[in-house]
């Protein structure tokens, strides 16, 4: 090309004034990880995602601290309250609650506290022998059992007042006909309906079968899947980034048994790895044999990936300059390989946390995982298997804390994957 048909004409180019470079349709140099999370905020998915995981973990971390109770706190007479519950009006400002095991409750509906009533001894009730210490004889004894048994009737004191607590209706009710409800006697006042229904403020997720919070529970669970799924990320990011590397950068006869050590590894089923594991270190089972057997083999994946991607960054140019300029290899695999490699690997270990903790919580459901009276989601999920029917709370809301957490990091993960990926961008 001559320098005829270029046209230089100076009046042609003006240099650009303050103002202008100032103007606010300019977008202003970012670097790549700036860029990316300008994309990742313009993802609605990915930024619900990642209100979720920090809900998540405030919800796990920092929840227990507002609670004085523990996740192995008991109360008998508290087992299996429901997340709402249906309050008889007894008297005035009097709520009564039973439960299915026929405890009766009062609560207090403006905090929610409950306390237990004491049940009274139902053949002295019948007697007319209220706090009498006179021995009965055995034939009395036999005629006030047999006419007990003939009763659907418990008793309760409250300030030394007699409650009446006839379930007969409800027995033959069952679950076909719920409007039937008990009949409760009190200073000489019956009521046959509940008059009001709340929440439960005093234990807002209910109480499972031994009468410990669910909340707290379900709270204690996600502080041990999160544990759980950041030590896997961990192993993921150095022991699977470094083997991967090495590996693919090493290539040759270094790779092809690398690799196949892989294949030996990911060829066990984890369920099995986890059985054998807890018999070679004679456990039957807990947080810290999860820990184990993820940190062991969990790492395959990311290696695997790490791998490919060295493979296609290591015949770059600027690798190429950097082995001519006699750069050690340590150096190369880890300021110019992995580096280059970042938004893949970020992106991996984004899904492979949802992964682990469904990994976690499948282990603790068939009984591999953390030990009574630890919380875990499997474990809760485990527990409240058997009363699915009666008390279908329990099992919905680790399943939900279950749920909500895989669907933040997927959609977190999948809005990071189209955010670092250059190949994917959008504007």
């Amino acid at each position: 090309m001559g320098d005829k048909d270029i046209d230089m004409n100076k009046e042609k180019f003006t240099f650009v004034s303050e103002e202008e470079k100032l103007r606010e349709d300019t977008r202003p140099s970012l670097t790549y990880w700036a860029d990316a999370w300008r994309r990742l905020k313009k993802n609605r998915l990915a930024m619900v995602g990642l209100a979720g995981v920090i809900l998540v973990m405030l919800f796990g971390v920092v929840g227990p601290y507002f609670f004085e109770a523990s996740y192995s706190d008991q109360r008998n007479d508290l087992r299996n309250l429901p997340p709402r519950l249906e309050l008889y009006e007894i008297g005035d400002d009097v709520f009564a609650y039973v439960t299915r095991d026929y405890n009766f409750l009062i609560v207090e509906e403006e905090t929610g506290e409950m306390f237990n009533v004491e049940r009274v001894n139902q053949e002295e009730v019948m007697s007319g022998r209220i706090d009498v210490d006179e021995v009965l004889s055995p034939s009395q004894i036999r005629e006030q059992r047999d006419a007990v048994e003939k009763t659907n009737v418990n008793f309760y004191q409250l300030d030394d007042e007699i409650i009446e607590l006839d379930y007969a209706n409800k027995l033959a009710a069952g679950d076909i006909e719920p409007e039937d409800f008990y009949k409760i006697t009190y200073k000489g006042n019956t009521v046959e309906k509940p008059s009001v229904t709340v929440r439960n403020k005093a234990y807002p997720f209910g109480t499972d079968g031994l009468g410990r919070d669910l909340l707290i529970r379900v709270m204690y669970g996600a502080r041990i899947s999160l544990l759980v799924a950041f030590i896997a990320t961990l192993v993921n990011f150095i022991i699977g980034v470094t083997y991967g590397a090495i590996a693919g950068y090493e290539g040759g006869q270094t790779d092809t048994i690398m690799m196949r050590i892989v294949d030996i590894i990911n060829s066990v089923p984890l369920t099995l790895y986890i059985i054998l594991l807890m018999v070679m270190v004679k456990s039957s089972g807990g947080l810290g044999t999860i820990i184990l057997a993820l940190g062991t083999v969990y790492w395959v994946g990311m290696a695997r990936l790490v791998r490919g991607q060295v493979l296609a960054l290591k015949e770059q140019e600027y690798i190429l300059a950097a082995r001519a300029l006699g750069v050690s290899t340590r150096k190369i695999v880890f300021k110019h390989l992995v580096p280059n490699a970042m938004g893949p690997i970020i992106v991996s270990m984004t899904m492979m946390i949802p992964s682990a903790i469904f990994t976690e919580s499948f282990l603790s459901f068939i009984g591999l995982g953390v030990s009574a009276p630890m919380a875990s989601w499997g474990t809760l999920a485990n527990n409240a298997l058997s009363g699915i029917l009666t008390y279908p709370y329990q099992l919905f809301f680790p399943a939900f804390a279950i749920a909500i957490t895989m669907l933040s990091f997927n959609f977190l993960g999948d809005g990071l994957r189209d955010a670092l990926d250059p190949r994917l961008r959008k504007g």
